[in-house]
């Protein structure tokens, strides 16, 4: 561990604060940011725990107040009133050598890598340790330490224009740990890298949070990361939280139109071709009745062999969108049953087969 001594600042800038997982890491009460000239908040009242270890995702369309938000939190901007409480300390009361110190013990991760570009993988990692005054033999341990942890040990005298996206934002993340950080704040971390290198940097930040119980906070619109990365989530739109909870409850079951657009565009849309074949009443003898099957953690299953058993006849599956969630089934089944069955019996029928059942209507192939 690289130790700094910096004299004159308070004992707690300096002093780990690691404590049990589960405990408040960071608190946000009342947070709010107006821009000058602006007559809108870019946030308004903003309320938020996260938990000492969590991955905790912030998600919202393009304006939402995602970057104002993040930046509040490592006080690059201000907030026009509330308070950013981290560690028990308010942030608002510390002076500018005291944000420093706290800084360093801050990880942060940008979209756009921010990499000097006349500088290799190793000197790029190396810099803000050489700036803090670390001796030369700490700087080289510590690098060495984390190119092995993002994988790069091989490209460490690569200049930035030799290296692929994915390779660029390892550097930043190692970068971003130099300091034995216990906070990192993910700025749209993978929102300039292709599928797959996405998912081995999310693969990446879940490994750096297992072994080093670091907690992270990331603003982000792509679903995927919420999905695949975070414990909790918000969700922001205009400015304001209009949603939030654990991962899988938020995904199976939101509540805000917002919140399904983003997270599950899929919610309650039925397939195109589908939709002028539909009707609310039984118009012939070989209607067949529509059924969505919800799933959303709470205990039920989506095993089709069981749903067949219950309802005999023919059972044809029209759409199929189920993930799992932290260990939980979430999403829905879309189902055609046979003509001789009813809406009041399929409720007797399966009405343990899911979450949530939804009798959609009758269709009618001819």
């Amino acid at each position: 561990m690289v130790s700094l001594t910096i004299p004159g600042e308070r004992d707690a800038l300096l002093t780990s604060t690691v404590d049990a997982p589960g405990k408040v890491h960071v608190q946000i009460r009342a947070l709010s940011k107006r821009y000058a000239g602006q007559a809108q908040e870019a946030l308004k009242e903003i309320d938020l725990q996260v938990k000492r270890g969590e991955i905790f995702g912030i998600i919202g369309r393009s304006g939402a107040g995602k970057s104002t938000l993040i930046r509040c939190l490592n006080r690059l901007e201000k907030p026009t009133q509330g308070t950013v409480v981290i560690d028990g300390i308010d942030l608002s009361s510390l002076t500018d050598r005291e944000l420093v110190a706290w800084r360093r013990r801050t990880g942060m991760i940008f979209q756009h890598f921010n990499l000097l570009s006349a500088k290799t993988v190793w000197e790029n990692i190396e810099l803000p340790l050489k700036v803090a005054g670390v001796p030369a033999q700490q700087r080289r341990q510590k690098v060495d330490e984390l190119l092995a942890l993002v994988g790069l040990e091989e490209r460490q005298n690569a200049w930035p224009a030799q290296l692929s996206g994915g390779q660029k934002q390892r550097v930043g993340i190692a970068r971003a740990l130099v300091h034995d950080p216990e906070l990192l704040l993910c700025d749209e971390a993978t929102s300039a890298l292709d599928p797959e290198t996405t998912r081995s940097i999310l693969a990446l930040l879940k490994k750096i949070n297992q072994q080093r119980h670091i907690t992270i906070v990331l603003i982000t619109h792509e679903m995927d990361v919420v999905h695949d990365l975070c414990h909790q989530v918000a969700v922001i739109d205009q400015g304001e939280i209009i949603e939030r909870g654990p991962v899988w409850q938020v995904y199976s079951d939101p509540q805000q139109e917002t919140t399904r657009q983003l997270l599950n565009p899929q919610f309650s849309a039925l397939p195109e071709a589908l939709q002028p074949l539909l009707t609310p009443t039984r118009q012939q003898p070989d209607s067949r009745l529509l059924v969505r099957l919800r799933y959303s953690g709470q205990g039920a299953q989506p095993d089709l062999a069981a749903i067949s058993a219950r309802v005999p006849g023919a059972l044809t599956l029209i759409y199929s969108a189920v993930e799992w969630v932290e260990r939980k089934p979430t999403g829905q089944l879309l189902l055609l049953l046979d003509a001789h069955h009813d809406a009041a019996q399929v409720y007797d029928l399966l009405t343990d087969s899911a979450d949530q059942l939804e009798v959609t209507g009758y269709v009618t192939e001819s």
